[in-house]
């Protein structure tokens, strides 16, 4: 089978499609035809090297020789023994987390993993657009959230902002989304009334005070963003920078303005299940939507990660057809 790896750190040249066996179904295990898997910041930090993270993870001098990718959506294609949660047919979504993978043809997962079957009618690369749920987590989880709750989200026209601003407006919050003037429109038809052009506003000097930041992109920071906090105001970063880690580690026993990072792909399974599920009931409500800003069949893996580089409003997804 087709599988994307990078046998060296740097840019989008480095990322190479080679030949991989394909996986064969064990006990207690699903083999997935993978259709479509998203491609993201996360993929573009271990590709790069550049996060120190990101090298504690993939390694430290050079990446270990693993397929990428995390998220897909897909046909399962066997089963191994024991397994009764999916059959032979069914479409599902997932999650690989550590174990990588699914930027390939085929991907074997534990059937007591992140895998269930997708909402009928979600097409494979929405569904794995939608699979990872990082702004849930932090939205419901770190921030707490509340209904009435004012929110100021950086970066929300990208693949964790967009999920973000729908997620905020869903559940009752008061939006303002942060992005460039030429993505603002696409931001407002997730129903945010106030956007921001980061270039012709300073985001930091603003007078209002919001219950919480959420600095998708990380170029803000606690210093410059707490005083935009309410005072008992939630900063949260994605970002795993030395400075995020110091400001969560200082404010961490705060009852008043605090900033949290998270380290959401470290969940435990039954948490990303939990999430699955989750993200299903609200698809099928109308509440929440993929923003798919462009596609890329598997060959090019690494045109999309260049894509990735330049920046991007909304998911790319890899396409295994």
């Amino acid at each position: 089978m087709r599988a994307v790896v990078f046998r060296a750190y740097g840019g989008p040249e480095v990322v190479e499609v080679v030949e991989r066996p394909t996986p064969v179904a064990e006990p207690g295990t699903v083999v997935v035809r993978v259709e479509a898997s998203s491609v993201g910041a996360s993929d573009a930090a271990f590709r790069s090297g550049e996060s120190f993270a990101a090298r504690l993870f993939a390694g430290l001098r050079k990446p270990r020789p693993s397929i990428q990718g995390s998220d897909f959506a897909g046909i399962v294609d066997s089963i191994g023994d024991g397994v009764t949660e999916v059959a032979p047919g069914d479409s599902v979504w997932g999650a690989t987390g550590a174990a990588m993978g699914s930027h390939a043809d085929f991907v074997r997962v534990k059937a007591s993993g992140v895998i269930a079957r997708r909402p009928a009618g979600l097409s494979s690369t929405d569904a794995a657009a939608l699979v990872d749920a990082t702004a849930m987590a932090f939205l419901r989880d770190t921030a707490q959230l509340q209904s009435g709750d004012r929110v100021l989200i950086n970066g929300a026209s990208g693949a964790v902002g967009t999920l973000a601003v729908q997620l905020a407006h869903t559940w009752g919050a008061e939006v303002t989304a942060v992005c460039s003037a030429e993505r603002a429109q696409a931001v407002r038809d997730l129903g945010v009334e106030r956007v921001l052009d980061y270039r012709a506003v300073d985001i930091p000097r603003l007078d209002d005070r919001f219950d919480v930041v959420f600095d998708v992109n990380g170029n803000l920071g606690y210093r410059r963003a707490r005083a935009l906090l309410t005072p008992t105001g939630r900063y949260l970063i994605t970002v795993p920078t030395f400075g995020a880690l110091w400001w969560h580690l200082w404010t961490i026993g705060s009852r008043g303005r605090r900033s949290r990072i998270a380290l959401t792909g470290l969940r435990k399974d039954a948490a990303k299940r939990h999430d699955l599920a989750v993200t299903a009931e609200l698809v099928d409500a109308g509440s929440l939507r993929a923003v798919v800003e462009g596609t890329y069949p598997l060959a090019e893996a690494s045109a999309a990660h260049a894509h990735l580089d330049r920046g991007r409003a909304g998911q790319l997804v890899l396409s295994m057809a």
